[in-house]
């Protein structure tokens, strides 16, 4: 059986803040329906520290973000987009539209049609979360989204340039310098000056992810990807300073990230929690790291590999990093997670920054139900059919008139009835059931 060496939160700690979050949301969108542009430049004001007659960027200023990067950190940026670029063509190649004849002149088929329209958020406001901007501009890009909108905070009362290149680098149609609710109101909702959107992507803090949430319905969302959570998986084959490092790597995104280490080892456990407090008296972070680690950070000694699998699915963490001895076991194993990292030679930096897969994942458990951003997410699986023969119109048509009389439907079965009359020439009472 498991024991806990360090325990997260409790759960109703957790409640009573999404509670205040939840209703903090529900009156901010209320206000950005009413009042648009005025709302969201009062909130701007406000949380950003930022007021401007127009938060949409102008050419002008996009230039002059590109001419304070280096060409290095241009080039570096542009090599991540491809990477990310890459892998969403291989994922779009995989879906095909189908058309198949099912039966003597029955056609059915579906199309994958992309949205018009997609507002895609970049974070930014402690760090300018550059990667977002590729992960979900390129992807619906890849997609065949027509309008690609933006929004990013300003970091330290000004449009962050490497987040305001890489949004146009990766293709983005109008770059928003707005964060927060504010920001996702105002593409969901659209105000007198911002066009509303049919989807929103990209990742988020608990405001944001919530309005998200509260959105969905009025437009279509990716997932709930709320605050950052790392799920470590190791054994006696890495040690302590490693578990510590990939921990601490993810914590340092917000005060509410979960860090958890499930490990088959007490040494090994024992070690990460030494470690960890080591590191946090020399990583730059740590202000901000050791708030998550103290409240949420948890560490688990299993039994077996098996228990470990059990223990993790049950978590359904957002990245999970396996350090073992066979970490293919895990991915032949587990079903509830939102990106694998398999073995110490890769980490949850890499998928996030620079290696191709889509950086924006389920949290909160919802990797139970769905996976992380991709191409797929952008497009709508639309069903047609054609009967393209009298005799399988008047065939369907027969077997139809009696379902729709075993539910009582008359105007139903008078659809398929009159094929079965014209098509069919058989006669078939009014609101009657061909036999």
């Amino acid at each position: 059986m498991a024991i806990w060496l360090k325990r997260g939160a409790e759960a109703e700690v957790l409640k009573a803040a999404a509670r205040e979050v939840r209703d903090t949301v529900e009156t901010t969108l209320a206000d950005i329906e009413a009042r648009g542009d005025a709302a969201v430049r009062e909130l701007s004001i406000r949380f950003d520290k930022l007021e401007r007659d127009d938060y949409r960027l102008s050419r002008d200023e996009i230039e002059q973000c590109f001419s304070q990067l280096s060409a290095r950190e241009l080039s570096d940026i542009e090599f991540a987009q491809k990477q990310v670029e890459n892998f969403a063509r291989h994922q779009r190649e995989s879906i095909r539209d189908l058309e198949v004849e099912t039966l003597p002149g029955v056609v059915l088929g579906h199309k994958n049609i992309p949205v018009n329209a997609a507002g895609c958020y970049v974070p930014g406001g402690k760090y300018p979360l550059l990667a977002s901007a590729h992960m979900s501009v390129i992807t619906a890009k890849v997609a065949g989204v027509q309008r690609i909108v933006t929004c990013a905070p300003p970091f330290r009362g000004k449009p962050a340039p490497a987040i305001v290149a890489a949004q146009h680098m990766a293709g983005a149609d109008e770059i928003y310098c707005l964060g927060g609710i504010q920001a996702i109101g105002a593409m969901a909702i659209g105000t007198q000056s911002i066009a509303p959107v049919d989807m929103l992507v990209g990742p988020g803090n608990a405001f944001v992810a919530e309005a998200k949430r509260q959105l969905f319905g009025r437009v279509g969302i990716d997932l709930f990807a709320g605050p950052t959570e790392t799920l470590i998986i190791a054994d006696e084959t890495v040690d302590g300073e490693m578990c510590a490092t990939d921990l601490l790597g993810q914590a340092e995104h917000g005060p509410d990230s979960p860090a958890i280490l499930l490990t088959t080892s007490e040494k090994l456990a024992r070690e990460t929690i030494a470690e960890i407090e080591r590191l946090l008296n020399i990583l730059p972070t740590a202000n901000i790291a050791r708030q998550s680690w103290e409240k949420y950070g948890e560490v688990i000694v299993a039994e077996s590999d098996d228990e470990m699998i059990r223990i993790a699915d049950e978590i359904a963490s957002e990245h999970v990093q396996v350090m073992t001895g066979d970490p293919d076991h895990f991915l032949r194993n587990m079903t509830n997670y939102g990106a694998l990292f398999l073995g110490p030679r890769t980490n949850v930096s890499f998928g996030d920054k620079v290696i191709g897969t889509n950086h924006t994942l389920p949290t909160r458990k919802a990797a139970r139900y769905t996976g992380g951003l991709w191409v797929g997410k952008f497009l709508k699986t639309c069903t047609y059919q054609k009967v393209i023969t009298d005799e399988a119109s008047a065939m369907i048509g027969e077997y139809c008139s009696r379902l729709c009389a075993l539910e009582g439907f008359a105007g139903h079965g008078e659809q398929a009835n009159l094929r079965v009359r014209r098509y069919g020439h058989k006669d078939v009472p009014y609101a009657g059931v061909a036999i």
